[in-house]
């Protein structure tokens, strides 16, 4: 991007600071276009400047304030045959991930039993495979129908998705697909190879299809640029809509896949990826993802101050370490951040 465009645009955005009534101007309206260079702008302006624009953003869509608890639980755990080089799922790489079977809905109940006597509102299920058969889909489907009588909202993500199997995991009553973007277009082969970005494009079109609300974010610190981090926040809230969940997660170098020694990504770029998120996506709950325990306290708070209203909660995500639950809650207490009420299903099975 040429020094002049980035200028310009470092300048309409500046111009554009919310005054202290709130003055959110483009990120206010739904139907916003994002140019990578407003993105990019965005990542330029003084640090507290873009704090306080994402705190005015966040206190106008979510004025009570809370955070909603998500807990993800792996129901089926590596063997998958990508080659996402963050993985440690993926078959090709020796990690100390073990593959194993689907569990059984028994094990899975469990589960989304004691998430929600922990206070989860979200109970997300995820299976490493490339695309799930028809018949693993109708498995699922059963969980999904037990876990929402349970009175839990539910989300999956099981890989890529036909129309139909979209269509039928919304009839169980599923309320979200997670189906990542990950990076940007033009990085994206640099980390996967076997699936295309417009295979990723073209199952969230089936998740909004069939009724769905999206989940979708990415991982930063993979060794993208600045310039790509905002084609990715550009491509994200560019989605129409843009998505309701946005996990962001900062890269876990895992022993055996591509990035082990990835070199780690200044912890306020992060701060700023998460702000820059929120005020590009209004009404989305910006969720900390995989990485949290790494950043630490401090920068854990900052991304709250960002706007973060959502996080992964529970001892375990997926194949990686996240802080203990009771770790999370004291921390929330000592800010004063009130807990989203649990989820009641309208559903009655």
């Amino acid at each position: 991007m040429s020094t002049s465009i980035l200028h310009k645009a470092i300048s309409s955005v500046k111009a554009n600071l919310p005054e202290p009534q709130f003055a959110l101007g483009k990120s206010a309206r739904k139907d916003s276009v994002w140019s990578v260079a407003e993105v990019e702008a965005l990542y330029e302006l003084p640090f507290h400047d873009l704090l306080f624009r994402a705190q005015e953003t966040h206190r106008r869509y979510f004025p009570d304030g809370d955070i909603e608890l998500a807990t993800l639980l792996s129901i089926k755990t590596g063997g998958c045959p990508e080659d996402c080089a963050y993985c440690p799922q993926a078959a090709r790489y020796h990690t100390d991930v073990k593959a194993s079977k689907l569990l059984d809905l028994s094990e899975v109940l469990e589960a989304a039993k004691a998430a929600k006597a922990a206070g989860s509102n979200r109970f997300c299920m995820g299976a490493a495979w490339r695309e799930p058969k028809d018949r693993d889909v109708e498995k699922v489907a059963e969980m999904i129908r037990a876990v929402k009588a349970l009175g839990l909202e539910t989300c999956a993500t099981l890989g890529m998705l036909e129309a139909q199997q979209a269509q039928t995991l919304k009839a169980a009553g599923l309320d979200f697909y997670n189906h990542n973007l990950d990076t940007s277009e033009d990085f994206y082969p640099a980390v996967i190879q076997t699936r295309t970005y417009q295979d990723r494009l073209d199952t969230l079109d089936h998740v909004r299809a069939a009724g769905m609300s999206v989940c979708c974010g990415g991982i930063v610190g993979m060794g993208e640029n600045r310039q790509q981090r905002a084609a990715f926040i550009s491509r994200l809230a560019n989605l129409k809509p843009y998505p309701e969940s946005v996990p962001i997660n900062h890269l876990v170098p895992v022993s055996g896949t591509p990035l082990a020694e990835q070199k780690k990504l200044d912890p306020l770029e992060f701060v700023r990826t998460i702000a820059i998120a929120r005020i590009t996506m209004p009404s989305a709950r910006v969720r900390l993802s995989a990485g949290r325990q790494e950043l630490g306290k401090a920068i854990q708070i900052l991304c709250f101050q960002a706007g973060a209203n959502s996080i992964f909660y529970g001892d375990h995500l997926l194949t990686t370490g996240n802080p203990e639950a009771e770790t999370d809650r004291h921390l929330l207490s000592e800010l004063g951040l009130k807990i989203r009420e649990t989820y009641k299903s309208e559903v009655s099975i």
